[in-house]
């Protein structure tokens, strides 16, 4: 499982810090393990239910959000970084695991995908953390996972779950208001 994870994800390399790129890698080995999904799955399976039809799959958008939240991360630090500090791991490894819990929201039945009975009680912030606790995550990247969607309207969030809920949100909001 750990070289199919490897291949969906490239930017672990990004992961300076090898505990935490092993952290991850490890909690994606858990998650799909643990889900209905296969790796496969997971370059086929629209990236959200909110959107009908939705014409991206998971792993584009999941790869688009990795790299719009490192892009943005550097241009902070390079005009803001005299005046806040951003922890480039720490993003990389949130937006790496922002929406592993999808691998436990989320089933294929009859080759279409739905919501699971798990997805219908616990969304996937809460299972991604879960998993991510599992495998030794630090708790700043516990916070991204939490705090990326809509549940983190309700947290202050760190500067690095600031920049990865808005590279999701802008790989996100085009789709969902499209006409």
């Amino acid at each position: 499982m750990r070289e199919a994870v490897e291949k969906l994800w490239p930017e672990l390399a990004w992961i300076s810090d090898a505990q935490l790129r092993e952290q991850v890698t490890q909690t994606w080995v858990r998650a799909l393990e643990s889900s209905p999904l296969k790796p496969e799955d997971l370059d086929e399976i629209p990236f959200t239910l909110l959107v009908p039809d939705c014409p991206v799959s998971f792993m584009e958008h999941k790869r688009c959000v990795v790299h719009i939240a490192r892009r943005s991360a550097e241009a902070m630090r390079e005009f803001l970084g005299r005046a806040l500090a951003i922890d480039m791991d720490t993003v990389i490894a949130g937006a790496i695991l922002a929406d592993v819990g999808k691998l436990l929201e989320y089933e294929k039945v009859d080759g279409r995908c739905r919501q699971s009975d798990r997805g219908r009680y616990l969304r996937h912030p809460f299972t991604g953390v879960a998993l991510a606790m599992q495998c030794g995550v630090p708790e700043r990247v516990c916070h991204i996972i939490a705090a990326h969607a809509a549940e983190g309207d309700h947290v202050r969030r760190s500067v690095e779950a600031t920049i990865v809920h808005h590279a999701d949100f802008m790989s996100f909001r085009p789709f969902q208001n499209r006409s």
